[in-house]
């Protein structure tokens, strides 16, 4: 046990304030489903984007970033932040197009977009697919988090640990919704903002600031190779990971182009498009560039405080995602303990909240009230949402019993999620994509992502060709992940587009009830003269010069700030200098171009 009496106040206090906010937006969030889940349609940009960003800032995010580090290098961290270039395209293609939709979930607009019997399927299995499957494994690795740094810090066992968390964060979840996700959301990140800087403060002042410190990791003798390098150089990285970078930066970044069901979540949510788009934006730069440099400072300390080779704690040699919560117990004084115990729980809770609040609004709106009762009380609703944030939480937490890595899980999610990147972004600017389309995409996407577990069942049912075999064990080799989520994306595009060659459009009755509604740009000629309704998008070129603008200030401003941090002053400036220009542009032309939004039917 590693904390005093006063870090244990810290820590009662900050839980008790969460919940007592929990609490008071009970009765708020109880009035209906809408209330509930997307808080009545009335959140300002900068609610739901820090609400957002404080998603992203999980418990298992500064142990894998300081666990990148340490086998990579700070190179190591585009495995996240390839996903702002997706955020981007969200903000400016996507936002708008969420918020005119109108609906409770990404799910709902599956039978918005396209009709009959495959749609409905297409709904229930992408609530089950979303909210089940991928949910259970975000909220595993983020509780696995949890169980590694009470065992550093607190000396808790995993079942204890399991118990303490999920508990608490059922607690205000069930009460108060998206209301209370989303307050709460708001002290969690100021929270968690708060104790990683303070580490990383610590780390740069015990060897002598930036300068210092990158010097120190040069000289290291076990650091990797390359560890300061911010992009991965055939000098200083294998060629296969400098070929999973560029898999990253040019073809995966599209999974986040329309944005996970958790962020459409909080877009549904917002007052308008201005909001919407706002909103995206913020988180873009908040998540991408606000919590991420912090957590790398620590990693680099950690192979300092830490180093590889001889003398290593073995269970560190072991596990390099226990480095943070081990560098806080060797850096951080009492009371600064505390802080940092109540800012994991924080972190914990903000994505917990989040992914059970979100994944019940599917088993609810697109299961239960779809399939089972349609004429259920809004009260009811409210009950069963309720009871299905409860189960998920047990289902998140059977999950993280099983699982080792939290690297691990992200590559998963990347692969899971790779087929379906192209045609959930063409579904909005594109008449021709159908349900059938998308069905195949999802169930090609799940058969290939778990193609390691089917080969391994087929070799214990009937012998494999010994070639065969061999291909498929090189393909799903670990240091493949990246290879095969491109893979995965470019085989299930083929597929999704051949199936459209041999399926039927949607009928012009769903396909003109869908374009009057959001009223999308793209490729819908003969539904726009069908309806004689115009788009209500900016010019396209207005929206990849946003795109562009945006990517240079996030972009510019991470590997800025990154420069300033390891040593390289002048050119950490001039990059800072720049990102500031494109984000004022940035600003000026999202806010011009939802200056008068488009009113929501």
């Amino acid at each position: 046990m590693t904390l005093t009496t006063i870090d244990w106040i810290v820590v009662a206090a900050y839980g008790v304030l969460t919940l007592a906010i929990g609490l008071r937006l009970a009765r708020r969030a109880g009035r209906s489903v809408e209330d509930y889940f997307i808080a009545g349609r009335s959140l300002p940009w900068w609610i739901a984007g820090t609400s957002i960003a404080a998603t992203w800032f999980a418990s298992d995010a500064p142990l894998a970033t300081a666990a990148l580090v340490r086998r990579q290098g700070v190179f190591g961290n585009w495995l996240w932040w390839y996903e702002a270039a997706g955020i981007l395209m969200l903000t400016f293609f996507y936002a708008r197009l969420w918020r005119r939709a109108g609906v409770l979930t990404d799910a709902e607009v599956i039978e918005l977009r396209y009709g009959g019997a495959p749609a409905r399927i297409l709904r229930g299995f992408s609530a089950v697919y979303q909210g089940l499957v991928k949910n259970a494994v975000v909220m595993g690795w983020v509780m696995l988090a949890m169980v590694k740094f009470s065992q550093v810090l607190l000396g808790w066992d995993a079942a204890l640990t399991l118990s303490v968390c999920v508990g608490l964060a059922l607690v205000y979840t069930v009460a108060s919704g998206l209301w209370g996700v989303v307050v709460t959301d708001m002290l969690q990140f100021v929270a968690g903002m708060l104790g990683s800087i303070t580490l990383a403060g610590i780390v740069l002042a015990r060897f002598g600031g930036p300068g210092g410190m990158a010097a120190a990791v040069r000289e290291a003798p076990d650091a990797p190779a390359g560890a300061l390098d911010l992009v991965p150089s055939a000098a200083n990285a294998s060629s296969l990971e400098v070929l999973s970078f560029l898999c990253l930066i040019l073809v995966l970044w599209m999974r986040s182009g329309q944005g996970d069901g958790y962020v459409a979540q909080r877009l549904f949510a917002t007052r308008d498009e201005r909001q919407s788009v706002m909103a995206s934006l913020w988180f873009a730069f908040a998540g991408t560039v606000l919590l991420t440099w912090p957590w790398i400072v620590a990693g680099l300390g950690s192979l300092l405080v830490f180093p590889a080779g001889a003398g290593i704690d073995p269970a560190l040699a072991a596990d390099p995602e226990l480095a943070y919560p081990m560098m806080i117990r060797e850096l951080m004084p009492v009371g600064l303990r505390g802080l940092m115990v109540a800012t994991f729980l924080a972190a914990f809770m903000s994505t917990m909240d989040t992914h059970l609040c979100w994944g019940a609004s599917y088993m609810v709106n697109d299961v239960y009230r779809r399939f089972v009762k349609k004429d259920g009380s809004e009260r009811h609703y409210v009950a069963v949402s309720r009871g299905a944030v409860v189960g998920l939480a047990v289902l998140a937490a059977l999950v993280a019993w099983q699982m080792e890595s939290i690297q691990r899980g992200w590559i998963y999610i990347i692969e899971l999620t790779a087929g379906v990147a192209v045609v959930w972004l063409l579904r909005w600017y594109w008449w021709r994509v159908n349900a059938w389309a998308e069905i195949a995409a999802m169930v090609g996407s799940v058969v290939l992502a778990n193609g390691r577990v089917l080969v391994g069942l087929a070799q214990s049912t009937i012998p494999l060709p010994a070639g065969l075999l061999s291909m498929a064990e090189r393909f799903y080799a670990p240091e493949m992940d990246l290879v095969r989520a491109v893979a995965i994306l470019v085989t299930c595009t083929l597929i999704w587009l051949l199936v459209i060659r041999f399926t039927k459009s949607e009928r012009d009755e769903v396909l003109d009830r869908f374009h009057r509604r959001v009223r999308p740009g793209g490729w819908w000629g003969p539904v726009a003269a069908r309806t004689g309704v115009v788009s209500a998008d900016p010019p396209a070129s207005r929206m990849w010069t946003g795109f562009g603008l945006g990517a240079l200030f996030v972009y510019g401003s991470l590997l800025g700030i990154g420069c300033l941090l390891t040593g390289r002053a002048w050119v950490g400036a001039l990059l800072v200098a720049v990102s500031i220009a494109a984000g004022i542009l940035t600003v000026r032309l999202a806010d011009a171009d939802t200056s008068s939004p488009y009113p929501t039917p």
